[in-house]
């Protein structure tokens, strides 16, 4: 619930979660789109100057690395948070304006646990997440609670469909000398 005010779109209310980094998370309908029905490019627009508008307004916190402390996107959502056995629909806008093919892992882990977080879940309860954008699916359930530093947090397991897309093999030679790896001191 952190207001953000976003140029071109007013003052929106995110929330901000991880799932092993950070995305600002929001309906589409306050940005004045439908997440289901909305032109892609304009939901990247609206979600990258989402993206932004957090970075310039709010600074972030991860209780063990400096490094991970950073927004890595915003997940626009259909708002259908509460639990339902009925699919929630999401688009994740990443990186330069990248967009996931699938519901994505991280932003499904870190929905989840927002969702657990203002008691719209319970533990085990199998939530489906359905990408806009390609209609694929992936399913999350919140099903441990526990602290990581001084927050709340809860372990999430998240399932989907993968598909190869290349393969690589590693030869390792006998006599090369760093076979075993090398350590900078």
């Amino acid at each position: 619930d952190l207001a953000i005010d976003v140029p071109g779109h007013g003052r929106v209310m995110v929330d901000i979660g991880y799932g092993g980094t950070f995305y600002a998370f929001l309906s589409a309908e306050q940005l004045g789109l439908d997440v289901c029905s909305s032109r892609t490019r304009d939901l990247v627009k609206a979600a990258s100057a989402v993206t932004e508008a957090v970075k310039k307004q709010f600074k972030l916190h991860h209780p063990e690395s400096k490094d991970l402390a950073f927004l890595y996107g915003t997940i626009l959502t259909d708002g259908k948070d509460a639990f339902s056995e009925e699919p929630t629909t999401n688009i994740c806008v990443f990186a330069d304006e990248q967009v996931d093919r699938s519901p994505t892992g991280s932003g499904v882990t870190a929905r989840i646990a927002l969702q657990y977080h203002k008691g719209l879940i319970q533990l085990n309860q199998i939530r489906t997440f359905r990408s806009s954008t390609t209609g694929s699916f992936f399913t999350g359930k919140a099903v441990k609670a526990t602290k990581f530093g001084d927050y709340k947090a809860v372990i999430v397991e998240v399932s989907g469909e993968a598909f190869y897309t290349g393969t690589a093999t590693f030869t390792v030679e006998e006599e090369d000398p760093l076979k075993y790896g090398f350590c900078f001191k």
